[in-house]
């Protein structure tokens, strides 16, 4: 039994309009399925975070129900996602095709709340005419969110090309003094872009999460 380590807030997304999600890394199988048990019972929504493939199978395994699982984002959704209510207001712009898993939670944590985002990958600012190319484009929608590893310069760039909102996601791509997305998060907060908002290393979830609150569009 572990259901004494488990006290699950069912009046998160009425507070604050964004449902409790399941961050499973840390978590055991047994701890993320009996959270999943609770949640069934209670007709209850959520999405799954840093969830392994082997977890996954696992609790496939154990559990009668079916959940919506990508693999390379490492997320599911259980009883989800909301039903579509924009697409294109968010537009997330990855640096490389390495950063495509951490875009790829970004994605994920918007579809679950309705939102489809528009997707521009591989447009670091190594080929900026790649970037350039893309800007009119991005210029359109309603809040960006720029992933990149390394140097990070991504964000800086989009910050002096458009007018949105943008969310910087640093990722732990990278050589040597690229430090595990270190030095991406320092380059991203040191930024001279004026506005610019920086979440922590490789969290596409909490990325996508501010955007929603920018938007103030999360419906229940």
């Amino acid at each position: 039994m572990v259901s004494g380590d488990i006290n699950l807030d069912f009046a998160r997304e009425a507070r604050v309009g964004l449902d409790e999600a399941i961050f499973c890394e840390g978590k055991t199988t047994q701890q993320i399925a009996e959270i999943l048990g609770q949640l069934h019972a209670r007709r209850q929504k959520t999405l799954l975070t840093r969830l392994s493939e082997e977890k996954y199978q696992d609790i496939k395994k154990s559990q009668s129900f079916e959940l919506d699982f990508d693999p390379h984002s490492e997320t599911a959704f259980h009883l989800g996602p909301n039903d579509p209510i924009s697409r294109g207001e968010i537009t997330i712009v990855s640096a490389g095709t390495s950063d495509s898993k951490v875009a790829s939670e970004v994605s994920r944590t918007l579809e679950y709340y309705g939102h489809l985002p528009n997707r521009i990958a591989d447009v670091g600012v190594a080929g900026l005419w790649r970037l350039l190319d893309r800007v009119e484009e991005i210029s359109e929608s309603r809040v960006v969110i720029a992933v990149a590893g390394m140097d990070a310069a991504l964000p800086t760039v989009l910050g002096g090309l458009v007018r949105a909102p943008i969310i910087g996601v640093p990722t732990s791509v990278g050589y040597g003094v690229s430090n595990k997305g270190e030095t991406a998060l320092n380059a991203m907060l040191a930024s001279c872009s004026p506005g610019l908002t920086v979440t922590n290393i490789d969290n596409g979830y909490g990325a996508a999460c501010a955007a929603l609150r920018i938007l103030g569009a999360v419906t229940r």
